[in-house]
């Protein structure tokens, strides 16, 4: 019974973009997300604004956004089926 249902629930891995000036992060599926969440950190981090335009898999097709707009970032693996 049990390996029944581990074999029916999934996991995906979301990347919440928290900004400024919003009260809720934009969640961000991705193809690889590890690979995207770099990316979105080394933009962050980034001395002088540079345009942030990603292209998702989920809900949220792109995110266009400037650098300095995002104040955190966060990795969740999530379950659906």
């Amino acid at each position: 019974m049990a390996q029944q249902f581990a074999q029916q629930v999934k996991i995906r891995t979301g990347i919440y973009v928290f900004l400024k000036d919003s009260p809720n992060p934009v969640v961000l599926y991705f193809e690889n997300p590890q690979q995207a969440f770099d990316e979105l950190k080394q933009a962050m981090k980034s001395a002088t604004p540079v345009l942030v335009d990603k292209t998702a898999t989920g809900p949220i097709k792109r995110l266009c956004v400037i650098s300095n707009q995002i104040k955190g970032l966060a990795m969740q693996d999530e379950q659906y089926q």
